[in-house]
């Protein structure tokens, strides 16, 4: 009898990846050689990975938050923030490039005060990083591109995710 290979750190990981789609929720198994071959979600068909920000809503968040793999960074905003709308074309740039990494979303916070009261947001813009279920890394205020990017890359690393 042939000797089973004993898993090292560098393939610990499981062969595929939940993933919820960023159009109408549905969970996704995908596998991991496939994250960067643009896979379509298996009920509407649409890209798992648009390269922008996915809207959360009430029916959406927990999909994303809890049931979802990847790791997803939530910009809390309002339409009334000069800040917000300043840092809004740079979180869409940053999820195209950050793509199929992380799931980038926004909320806002006068649509979903629950939400933003349940995480404790006291200032907008605040991104907010969640892996199954559990606050990574936070930060508070506009950002550039390559600096939202710089810091999510930072928070992966520290989270060893």
């Amino acid at each position: 009898m042939a000797e089973q290979p004993v898993p090292s750190a560098a393939n610990s990981q499981p062969d595929s990846v939940i993933v919820a789609c960023p159009v109408d929720a549905a969970l996704n198994r995908v596998p991991r050689v496939r994250m960067g071959q643009d896979p379509k979600c298996g009920t509407c068909h649409n890209s798992l990975f648009p390269g922008r920000a996915v809207e959360m809503t009430a029916a959406n968040f927990e999909r994303h938050t809890l049931k979802s793999e990847l790791p997803v960074v939530i910009d809390f905003w309002a339409a009334w923030c000069g800040p917000c709308r300043t840092m809004s074309p740079n979180f869409e740039a940053a999820a195209k490039v950050l793509e199929p990494r992380v799931r980038m979303a926004k909320l806002d916070t006068e649509a979903m005060p629950e939400v933003s009261s349940r995480y404790a947001v006291r200032s907008i813009p605040t991104m907010i990083m969640i892996h199954k279920g559990r606050e990574i890394a936070r930060t508070s205020g506009a950002m550039p591109t390559q600096a939202i990017v710089q810091w999510i890359g930072n928070a992966l690393s520290q989270a060893h995710l």
